[in-house]
């Protein structure tokens, strides 16, 4: 974990809710099969807490072996992009590809290529995103192998929550990325008169056609973030 969030993680670890998670997890990972590896659960916290831009909130970890790295979305370079990343992958496409094409109607001598707007991501690792400030975090941080949903209710959604309101109250004008249920039900924490709200159904096959296809979330952001006076995210 990046040494900007240990005020936040300290304060946070001291809380009756999260002693009884930490007893219930240390029992789960000593007797069942746990993901991600316990040494990669709050990867996420990674990201220098000063440097965050965007928030994109999941739901839970993969459950299948090899996939949960502890950033919400991504999988290891050496695993089968998921298909909720592909439709992501899809949108940005998609979304970079029109900003590309009005770019260009609106200047046609302008010398622009697509690969200026689009970070090359041949694998689902999601490392480079977190690396320019984007925290990819999960709904709730672990499950059981095979077991979707497996750990819900057991107190990382306290966690979860509180990051929010943390996030909402020290940092100015993020942008809060909300795919589905889960997500969207955090959007009273976040205060809209500093912050931008960009949600949508969620990426997975099972939703994707009910509004995350055509939301065009990254230029969004993007476009929020050059407002206020910040680089840009290269998708």
């Amino acid at each position: 974990m990046h040494s900007s969030w240990k005020p936040f993680l300290e304060e946070e670890f001291k809380k009756p809710y999260f002693q009884e998670l930490s007893a219930f997890l240390k029992q789960a990972y000593a007797t069942k099969t746990i993901f991600p590896k316990r040494e990669q659960v709050f990867r996420a916290f990674e990201t220098n807490l000063d440097e965050i831009k965007v928030v994109i909130l999941g739901q839970d970890p993969y459950h299948t072996p090899g996939a949960a790295m502890g950033l919400a979305f991504s999988v290891p370079a050496s695993e089968k992009i998921p298909p909720s990343l592909i439709n992501i992958y899809k949108e940005i496409d998609s979304d970079l590809g029109k900003l590309y094409q009005d770019l260009k109607t609106m200047n046609p001598s302008l010398d622009l290529k697509l690969e200026d707007y689009r970070h090359q991501n041949k694998t689902g690792d999601l490392s480079s995103w977190a690396k320019q400030g984007v925290l990819l975090l999960n709904n709730v941080l672990t499950v059981e192998a095979h077991l979707a949903g497996s750990h819900r209710g057991k107190g990382w959604e306290n966690f979860t929550e509180d990051v929010i309101k943390y996030l909402n109250e020290t940092r100015p004008h993020l942008v809060f990325i909300l795919w589905g249920r889960d997500a969207r039900s955090k959007k009273p924490l976040i205060d809209q008169s500093k912050h931008l709200i960009i949600e949508s159904a969620h990426p997975s096959p099972l939703s994707a056609h009910a509004g995350f296809f055509g939301s065009r979330p990254f230029t969004r952001t993007n476009n929020f973030l050059l407002e206020h006076k910040m680089k840009a995210i290269m998708w």
